[in-house]
């Protein structure tokens, strides 16, 4: 039986529990499960800085200032972001998928540096955002993005993929980084999202999931091991609705914390630091949308489930998906689920059938 089948199966075995459950309202204590017995946490002793890209406002901010680009010129500050064809604002996706991905690392652990405080406010610079990944000593530095390849729709145009940068980037200290470890980690977060099921992209010159691009401040100045992730093309419509849907955000989140520990537990991919060539011709610019054109990000409201409060529950959430057959997802639910309410356990199951392609059967 493969692992689609089994795991499908043990969130079978837990929907028929939460059905129960849910009639009470509550979730009952489990008087026959054993004793939790502590062990180790994977990514105790770990750091990981979570940069969600862009920001909510740039209100008494110059998003046209000029800043250090990492190659001896200067770029723009910062950039609205792009907006998906659904409507959503790109920051928001960013954030949403970060804050699940905070849950979960945290349960592991881990320490989680996030390079803005909320989805409201500013983020600071592109420059100022790579100082604060190096100043946090991190493990390992991810920024998290989606792309956008036109204003309105564009079918066709899909998959994910990392950015690296051409090398040699000029600082000899950020070149030693991240022609070495950065391209381990980045390689790495390519494979989690292909073993979670995402297709690379088939666009922007873009080879087995792996960009290169020397106008990228984040990796051209980092100087702890960087990954940027474009997660999919907001202007692809079924993309953008995976991309800014509760369960997509759910299904991302566990492919980017599996590549984070599997990089920082020592499991990652070689380094292969002579990254995939575009050919001649191809254009490799940003293909995002420039901030002239974005549009209003449109009330999310409507998904049903509230992202804020998945990301609390987000560790339960990565259990449950692991669960290797009916009864440990029976025992994680009454054991890990004690405390969480009726309605945030159906948010719950609702989100990890909807990763397995089922449907909730309560």
């Amino acid at each position: 039986m493969n692992a689609v089948r089994v795991r499908r199966g043990a969130i079978a075995a837990a929907s028929l529990v939460a059905s129960t459950t849910l009639v009470l309202g509550v979730v009952a204590p489990n008087s026959d499960a054993a004793p939790k017995t502590p062990t180790a946490k994977a990514l105790t002793g770990k750091t990981i800085f979570l940069d969600p890209g862009h920001q909510g406002s740039a209100a008494g901010h110059d998003l046209g200032k000029q800043v250090p680009d990492g190659r001896g010129g200067t770029k723009e500050c910062q950039t609205t972001g792009a907006t998906s064809v659904t409507g959503k604002a790109e920051h928001t996706i960013n954030w949403d998928v970060a804050q699940l991905v905070k849950a979960a690392l945290e349960s592991k652990g881990a320490r989680v540096v996030l390079s803005r405080n909320d989805d409201t406010g500013w983020g600071g610079c592109v420059d100022e955002r790579a100082e604060a990944a190096s100043r946090s000593g991190a493990d390992v530095a991810v920024s998290l993005h989606a792309d956008s390849t036109s204003t309105g729709a564009d079918a066709g145009k899909t998959g994910f993929h990392m950015i690296v940068p051409t090398l040699p980037i000029p600082d000899k200290a950020v070149d030693s980084v991240q022609s070495g470890e950065g391209r381990k980690a980045s390689n790495t977060m390519r494979d989690a999202f292909k073993s979670a099921g995402f297709s690379p992209a088939n666009y922007a010159g873009a080879v087995d999931g792996i960009q290169t691009r020397s106008d990228i401040a984040a990796v051209n100045l980092t100087r702890v091991p960087a990954v940027f992730v474009e997660m999919g093309n907001l202007s692809d419509p079924v993309e953008a609705a995976a991309l800014a849907s509760p369960q997509g955000a759910a299904r991302y989140a566990v492919a980017i914390t599996n590549g984070i520990t599997s990089y920082v537990g020592g499991k990652g991919a070689s380094a292969n630091p002579t990254a995939p060539v575009p050919a001649p011709g191809t254009d490799n610019s940003n293909t995002g949308v420039t901030p002239s054109d974005q549009k209003a990000p449109a009330d999310d409201s409507a998904s049903g489930v509230d992202l804020a409060g998945l990301a609390a529950i987000g560790p339960l959430i990565d259990q449950i998906t692991k669960a290797k057959s009916p009864q440990e997802a029976q025992r994680i639910l009454m054991t890990q689920g004690q405390d969480v309410t009726a309605d945030v356990l159906k948010a719950i199951l609702s989100v990890v059938y909807a990763v397995f392609g089922g449907k909730l059967p309560i």
